[in-house]
């Protein structure tokens, strides 16, 4: 009997060396024949032609298997430990989570190949093939559907080529890509053209691609590290003459990219930039062992930041720029924060825009500064001790597509490869009978059609820009947005029906995503928005979950702030409060959020959607949703005797987020007291004065929020999942709660009553262990802009579960036990 060797290849497409003791196993026995109990074999490990470690190994099968299918996978160790199952990715069954690759024995010699992630296999990348010493450039595409492929560049100085090929730069060929496996294409490996990298960086390109009807269309690389363009306009495939300074970046050609360089300085007056260094150096001095990262999402303290929301007095939007200032100046260090949660970074249309309308997950937006100046921020950020977690869209694409996803190598919409389209287009039809063909597509409660997550290089693509900014950018973790539009929403946009096929399919890409990320980067915190609030969704990736380690709670915000929110479900007691009167409220209501908060939650008093931008009818009004300080009075003007309560309110709405069970969050300017609202359409005309504010008016809240941020950082038994609601009184406005773990107790009370308990307020419950107590923290301290009033450094006995306590108005006081 003959053997047929078979070369199998694990393939990282990361630079770090993250992976050791590589063993390949699969079905078939030592004589190489198949097998139900698999065979395990040592890896080589190897530097493959991306430039990246890869594991290899070879097995010999017998040749009276051809025609057998054989299953197979990797075993590796990670810096969490050993004997990790590196194939990530479920086999293409949305019913199975088993996870293993397959292939049918030939009479051939045949090689067998799993990418971990695409970071290295497709769009504009260095490679050394055959083993040569200097990089040369390969350019490769998924394009399945289309008959031919070619990569063109464009001119540097306005980065756009039109439908008719206008704007080429005819001094560099046009050239042929070929036809691979999965439907890649890609460029000849030993093409002399493309044997040096060096001539082709920072070039601008796209491809031209024949569609399978033979029409042809210039489309942007969607691995593109760099979209040239940083303005707003879309030539709509006309001719462009002017600097691709005015382009819209989603239309804009891509960029030649050296991954494996950092631009020097944070900021030069030319593009390309002069100076460059290797990404090892930039990063070197990266970390300061005095102020360690966090790495659990139990110890952040989020801050929520829109760069373009920055850039107060400036006629453009916020930039990196700007939030370097605020680094440089102290500012985020004097608040306390560890962790800076931007809105989305990568590539969208319009400056002036929130960035939930991705269109190039590699390329990070331009206008607000681009991929380098985004790497010297986080570095800036480590050096200080804090973490950064970036938002990220998956639901949907830019909803203006095209060059982008839309229609990429065909015109037919079931062949549409980033779109997720249901059936024949010819079976969609509107009442009278005429074509309805986009009936086939699935919303999901977002901006745009659902992507196509039955295919595997759709999913890979989300999951490889996110691997790439946790090695590349060294990105701290994600806030992955409305998740359950991708695992619950999903209907048939003809008529609404559920798609559960759909929902199935999402929930297989979160967790390929999750369980991709914590293997390469354990301690990678993920964060969803989510609002199913089903188990899974904080359960492992390895054990069946969709990964997450927390999920966003907006139940909590609405029963503390809830403006947007009618009925009488919620709570709502801040606005409720606001107006002025003593009515009761419904502190219990509120105390069920509360205590569901230690159930892996993200919890808040503001965020990006709430801060403006939501609304609902009543009595013939139209209500609008306010910042926080603005809600606490109801809207009224903050005079000099309205400011007082207001700002009593909000420091009781940040006290109960910050001392929580739950992972904190707070939108930017809150701790300045922002009163102008947050709302996608006009943000740039409402930005607030940060650092002016910092030492003005907003100086009082600025330091009870930097006081009590100090506070749960400083008290593991205040980060811990453990909260006991021990008393509640809607009438008086009263709610106590325990936070403890095994080293100390703390018992926090809250108050919304206008009048202060001067003489002492009983709180009382069985669960309140006997012993003495003392006043740590008290919001109405004088340095707080508060009346000063509470119970000083005297000890309090806790005595049957009875405890007498002071307790101001409007107030959150923290008693430790000792």
């Amino acid at each position: 009997m003959a053997k047929i060797p078979v070369t199998f290849t694990y393939l990282t497409g990361l630079t770090p060396n993250i992976f050791s003791n590589a063993r390949l196993s699969g079905s078939w026995d030592n004589q190489g024949n198949y097998s139900q109990e698999w065979t395990t074999t040592p890896m080589e490990q190897i530097i493959a032609d991306d430039g990246c470690p890869a594991f290899r190994a070879t097995v010999e099968l017998d040749d009276s298997q051809i025609g057998q299918q054989f299953r197979w996978g990797v075993i590796l160790d990670n810096p969490a430990g050993a004997d990790f199952w590196g194939i990530t990715t479920e086999i293409n069954d949305g019913t199975s989570q088993e996870r293993y690759r397959t292939f049918t024995l030939t009479n051939q010699p045949q090689p067998e190949t799993y990418y971990l992630t695409h970071c290295r296999r497709l769009g504009s990348r260095k490679v050394y093939p055959n083993n040569q010493q200097t990089p040369g450039v390969q350019f490769a595409v998924w394009c399945p559907n289309a008959q031919n492929v070619e990569v063109a560049f464009g001119n540097s100085a306005n980065g756009y080529i039109a439908d008719d090929g206008y704007g080429i730069d005819s001094n560099l060929p046009i050239i042929a890509l070929n036809r691979g496996q999965e439907g890649v294409w890609q460029t000849d490996p030993n093409n002399p053209t493309l044997s040096n990298f060096s001539p082709f960086d920072h070039k601008p390109y796209m491809f031209r691609v024949t569609k399978d009807d033979g029409t042809v269309a210039y489309r942007t690389d969607l691995y593109s590290q760099c979209q040239i363009g940083s303005g707003n306009f879309n030539p709509n495939g006309g001719h462009f003459d002017g600097s691709y300074t005015e382009l819209d970046g989603t239309k804009s050609c891509s960029v030649v990219v050296d991954t494996d360089m950092v631009a020097k300085n944070f900021s030069e007056t030319v593009w390309p930039e002069h100076e460059f260094i290797p990404a090892s150096e930039f990063w070197q001095d990266e970390l300061n062992p005095d102020r360690p990262l966090p790495t659990r999402v139990e110890d952040l303290v989020i801050y929520e930041l829109h760069l373009g929301a920055l850039g107060y007095g400036k006629d453009r939007p916020g930039t990196l720029g700007d939030a370097m200032e605020l680094l440089e100046k102290g500012y985020f260090e004097e608040l306390g924060i560890n962790a800076i949660e931007l809105l989305p970074m990568s590539e969208f249309r319009d400056e002036a825009n929130w960035g939930y309308e991705t269109s190039h997950y590699f390329a990070l937006e331009y206008s607000a500064g681009g991929r380098d100046q985004l790497k010297h921020f986080i570095k800036a950020c480590h050096q200080r001790g804090i973490a950064v977690i970036l938002d990220v869209v998956y639901n949907h694409y830019s909803p203006d597509g095209e060059r982008a996803q839309w229609g990429y190598d065909s015109n037919a919409p079931e062949r549409n490869i980033y779109y997720w389209y249901e059936g024949d287009p010819n079976s969609y039809r509107y009442s009278d009978g005429r074509p309805f063909p986009e009936g086939g597509y699935i919303d999901n409660m977002s901006t745009g059609y659902s992507p196509r997550f039955h295919e595997e290089m759709v999913r890979k693509l989300f999951i490889s820009s996110a691997a790439t900014l946790l090695s590349e950018f060294h990105v701290d973790g994600f806030r992955a947005d409305q998740t359950t539009s991708m695992h619950s929403y999903n209907v048939l946009h003809a008529d609404g029906r559920s798609m559960g096929n759909v929902n199935q399919f999402g929930a297989k890409f979160l967790r390929e995503w999750s369980r991709t990320l914590k293997l390469i980067k354990p301690t990678v915190m993920l964060m969803a928005e989510d609002h199913s609030d089903w188990n899974l969704v904080t359960v492992s990736a390895f054990e069946g979950g969709l990964g997450f380690d927390a999920a966003w709670y907006s139940e909590f915000y609405h029963h503390l702030i809830g403006d947007t929110r009618q009925g009488n479900q919620y709570a709502k007691l801040i606005p409720t409060a606001g107006y002025g009167d003593n009515r009761p409220l419904a502190m219990d209501y509120f105390a069920g959020a509360l205590g569901a908060s230690g159930d892996h939650k993200v919890v808040y008093h503001e965020s990006h959607d709430e801060a403006g931008n939501a609304s609902y009818m009543e009595g013939g009004q139209r209500i609008e949703s306010r910042r926080t300080i603005v809600s606490a009075v109801n809207g009224a003007t903050l005079t000099e005797s309205v400011r007082p309560y207001a700002e009593a309110r909000t420091r009781f709405a940040c006290g109960m987020t910050l001392l929580s069970a739950g992972t904190p969050m707070f939108f930017m300017a809150e701790e300045i007291g922002a009163q102008k609202q947050y709302r996608y359409g006009d943000f740039i005309n409402n930005r607030e004065d940060l650092l002016g504010e910092r030492v003005g008016e907003g100086r009082f809240l600025f330091q009870y929020y930097g006081d009590i941020i100090r506070l749960r950082l400083n008290h593991s038994g205040l980060r811990s999942h453990n909260i006991d609601i021990v008393y509640v009184h809607n009438a008086n406005r009263i709610i106590a709660f325990r936070r403890w773990d095994d080293r100390e107790e703390f018992l926090i009370v809250g108050s919304l009553s206008n009048f202060p308990f001067t003489d002492g307020y009983t709180i009382e419950n069985s669960r309140l262990s006997n012993g003495l107590w003392r006043e740590i923290f008290n919001s109405d301290a004088q340095a707080y802009r508060g009346n000063n009033l509470g119970n000083g450094g005297a000890t309090i006995p806790s005595n049957n579960g009875r405890m007498n306590v002071i307790i101001p108005a409007n107030s959150v006081v923290v008693f430790q036990k000792f």
